[in-house]
């Protein structure tokens, strides 16, 4: 199986490091979301791996070889960075082919991800007439085009339409069954929560976070209860009494933090409280990344920003 391993990777441009000592590994067989603030160095580590640019020091490696030094590279990575690298003149269809007679790809391949990625209706319109949803799924296809076995997307859902989110989350979800290394760029906290089943989470060039998507979340946000009753003056004295932490929201129900919703059940079953709702809060990526980079950049605020 083919990883992404960085290892000790540094980026300087003009004496700002973009990114700085950074080793991570990118495992086959799951989709992992590569998060961070703007300016935190993710678009420079993308760059990176696929030999784009030159790292300062340190090294990035597909399957244990740097990515220039790849045989027929579309068939062992594919990318998207920027769903405007396709030629405006040229139509949908002759963009794909012209990249894989490069490969040495079969153009019935070209035809089958027309039909996968919904272009096929505008496969001989002109790339300049497309829509900047229309761009990403062409993008897309390029990336898939040798039927790669490392797919790295930056920004896959940018200006997708509702179908084209659910289309490219199941998407990702089936690249990885299949085994393959898939790496995701994304600023949609909840969206990544949806396809991702591991985090790679940078800030201002550093690394502050490998882990598996729920076990981020669950380090970072403790549970909250949501109750309604009809007694709330009851309600607020048991739960003070027992320690809990309560605040009554103008839709009349009570958000319990750092509680779980069989403990809360229990206390108010034994007082006998009528309750109207009851409910586990679930803790969001988003509250969790925010709490992460937070935190970060008032630890890292003497640090220089990438440009």
């Amino acid at each position: 199986m083919t990883s992404i391993d960085v290892h000790d990777l540094t980026k300087e441009y003009g004496g700002r490091r973009a990114v700085d000592h950074l080793t991570f590994t990118v495992h086959p067989g799951r989709v992992t979301g590569f998060l961070g603030p703007n300016g935190a160095g993710k678009s420079t580590s993308l760059r990176l791996v696929l030999g784009l640019d030159r790292p300062t020091s340190g090294t990035a490696t597909v399957g244990g070889r740097p990515y220039p030094e790849l045989h027929e590279p579309l068939r062992r990575v594919g990318a998207l960075l920027d769903a405007d690298a396709a030629h405006g003149s040229r139509t949908g269809r002759d963009h794909l082919r012209a990249l894989a007679a490069s490969n040495r790809v079969p153009d019935r391949r070209v035809d089958a991800l027309l039909e996968e990625t919904g272009l096929a209706p505008a496969a001989r319109r002109r790339v300049r007439t497309y829509s900047l949803g229309m761009r990403q799924r062409l993008g897309i296809a390029a990336a898939l085009l040798g039927d790669p076995e490392v797919v790295l997307l930056d920004e896959p859902a940018n200006g997708l339409d509702p179908q084209g989110i659910v289309w490219i989350r199941r998407l990702l979800r089936r690249l990885a069954a299949e085994g393959r290394t898939v790496l995701v760029s994304s600023h949609l906290m909840n969206e990544t929560a949806s396809f991702a089943d591991h985090l790679i989470v940078l800030g201002r060039g550093r690394l502050l976070a490998d882990t598996p998507v729920r076990d981020f979340i669950h380090a970072r946000v403790r549970p909250a209860t949501r109750v309604r009753t009809t007694d709330d003056g009851q309600l607020d004295r048991l739960l003070t009494r027992h320690g809990y932490e309560a605040r009554r929201g103008a839709d009349g129900a009570w958000t319990v933090r750092h509680a779980r919703v069989e403990d809360i059940g229990r206390v108010l079953a034994d007082a006998g409280v009528p309750v109207l709702e009851l409910a586990q809060e679930e803790a969001t990526l988003e509250q969790a990344y925010l709490d992460l980079t937070s935190a970060e950049a008032e630890f890292t605020a003497h640090h220089h920003q990438e440009a």
